[in-house]
Protein backbone atom coordinates (compact mmCIF):
# COMPACT_ATOMS: atom_id res chain seq x y z
CA UNK A 1 0.00 0.00 0.00
CA UNK A 2 2.94 2.36 0.69
CA UNK A 3 6.06 2.65 -1.43
CA UNK A 4 7.70 5.42 0.55
CA UNK A 5 7.67 6.54 4.17
CA UNK A 6 9.74 9.35 5.63
CA UNK A 7 10.09 9.15 9.40
CA UNK A 8 11.49 12.53 10.44
CA UNK A 9 12.80 13.49 13.88
CA UNK A 10 10.50 10.83 15.30
CA UNK A 11 9.01 9.97 18.66
CA UNK A 12 8.79 6.18 18.32
CA UNK A 13 9.34 4.38 21.62
CA UNK A 14 6.24 5.33 23.57
CA UNK A 15 7.02 2.92 26.42
CA UNK A 16 10.31 4.63 27.21
CA UNK A 17 9.76 8.13 25.91
CA UNK A 18 9.58 9.54 29.45
CA UNK A 19 13.23 8.53 29.99
CA UNK A 20 14.53 9.88 26.66
CA UNK A 21 15.51 13.56 26.14
CA UNK A 22 12.64 15.91 27.06
CA UNK A 23 10.09 13.08 27.07
CA UNK A 24 9.09 13.38 30.71
CA UNK A 25 7.63 16.82 29.98
CA UNK A 26 5.09 15.26 27.59
CA UNK A 27 3.39 12.88 30.06
CA UNK A 28 0.48 15.31 30.39
CA UNK A 29 -0.08 15.13 26.65
CA UNK A 30 0.63 11.46 25.91
CA UNK A 31 0.10 9.74 29.25
CA UNK A 32 2.52 7.94 31.52
CA UNK A 33 3.68 4.33 31.56
CA UNK A 34 3.37 4.48 35.35
CA UNK A 35 -0.45 4.48 34.97
CA UNK A 36 -1.54 0.96 33.85
CA UNK A 37 -4.37 2.13 31.55
CA UNK A 38 -2.15 4.76 29.94
CA UNK A 39 0.69 2.25 29.57
CA UNK A 40 -1.64 -0.11 27.70
CA UNK A 41 -2.66 2.70 25.36
CA UNK A 42 0.95 3.81 24.81
CA UNK A 43 1.96 0.22 24.01
CA UNK A 44 -0.81 0.01 21.42
CA UNK A 45 0.37 3.15 19.57
CA UNK A 46 4.14 2.78 19.98
CA UNK A 47 5.74 2.32 16.53
CA UNK A 48 8.92 0.90 18.04
CA UNK A 49 7.05 -1.64 20.13
CA UNK A 50 4.70 -2.55 17.28
CA UNK A 51 7.48 -3.62 14.89
CA UNK A 52 7.23 -7.31 14.04
CA UNK A 53 9.78 -9.58 12.42
CA UNK A 54 7.17 -11.33 10.22
CA UNK A 55 5.55 -8.19 8.76
CA UNK A 56 6.51 -6.58 5.46
CA UNK A 57 7.19 -2.86 5.80
CA UNK A 58 8.01 -0.29 3.12
CA UNK A 59 11.68 0.71 3.03
CA UNK A 60 11.58 3.92 5.11
CA UNK A 61 13.88 6.91 5.23
CA UNK A 62 14.56 7.59 8.90
CA UNK A 63 15.84 11.10 9.55
CA UNK A 64 17.02 12.69 12.79
CA UNK A 65 19.40 15.30 14.13
CA UNK A 66 22.11 14.66 16.69
CA UNK A 67 21.36 17.86 18.59
CA UNK A 68 17.56 17.59 18.73
CA UNK A 69 16.79 18.84 22.23
CA UNK A 70 13.15 17.71 22.17
CA UNK A 71 12.97 14.17 20.83
CA UNK A 72 16.66 13.36 20.50
CA UNK A 73 18.17 10.90 18.04
CA UNK A 74 17.69 7.89 20.33
CA UNK A 75 14.21 7.13 18.96
CA UNK A 76 15.38 7.07 15.35
CA UNK A 77 18.51 5.08 16.21
CA UNK A 78 16.56 2.47 18.19
CA UNK A 79 13.99 2.11 15.43
CA UNK A 80 16.71 1.65 12.80
CA UNK A 81 18.51 -0.87 15.02
CA UNK A 82 15.29 -2.86 15.44
CA UNK A 83 14.70 -2.86 11.69
CA UNK A 84 18.26 -4.06 11.20
CA UNK A 85 17.77 -6.76 13.84
CA UNK A 86 14.69 -7.94 11.91
CA UNK A 87 16.62 -7.79 8.59
CA UNK A 88 14.29 -5.12 7.22
CA UNK A 89 15.61 -2.60 4.68
CA UNK A 90 15.77 1.10 5.56
CA UNK A 91 17.68 4.28 4.90
CA UNK A 92 19.05 6.27 7.83
CA UNK A 93 20.10 9.91 7.73
CA UNK A 94 21.34 11.87 10.74
CA UNK A 95 22.72 15.38 10.59
CA UNK A 96 25.08 16.57 13.31
CA UNK A 97 23.76 20.09 13.76
CA UNK A 98 20.21 21.32 13.85
CA UNK A 99 17.55 20.88 16.41
CA UNK A 100 14.01 19.67 16.06
CA UNK A 101 13.83 20.67 12.41
CA UNK A 102 15.48 20.13 9.03
CA UNK A 103 18.87 21.57 9.94
CA UNK A 104 20.82 24.27 11.70
CA UNK A 105 21.04 26.53 8.67
CA UNK A 106 19.83 26.93 5.10
CA UNK A 107 22.56 24.66 3.70
CA UNK A 108 21.59 21.77 6.00
CA UNK A 109 17.88 22.36 5.38
CA UNK A 110 18.48 22.25 1.62
CA UNK A 111 20.55 19.08 1.94
CA UNK A 112 17.85 17.42 4.04
CA UNK A 113 15.15 18.34 1.56
CA UNK A 114 17.32 17.06 -1.29
CA UNK A 115 17.76 13.71 0.50
CA UNK A 116 13.97 13.52 0.97
CA UNK A 117 13.25 14.33 -2.67
CA UNK A 118 15.82 11.85 -3.98
CA UNK A 119 14.38 9.13 -1.73
CA UNK A 120 10.81 9.91 -2.81
CA UNK A 121 11.75 10.06 -6.48
CA UNK A 122 13.51 6.69 -6.35
CA UNK A 123 10.80 4.99 -4.30
CA UNK A 124 7.76 6.41 -6.11
CA UNK A 125 8.94 6.50 -9.70
CA UNK A 126 10.07 2.87 -10.05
Amino acid sequence: MWNAVIIGVPLLDMLRYEQIAAGSSWAGEYGSVSVPEERAFLASISPYNQLRRDVHYPEPLIFTTTKDDRVGPVHARKFAARLEEFHKPFFYYEIIEGGHNLGANLKESAETKAVDYIYLTRKLMD
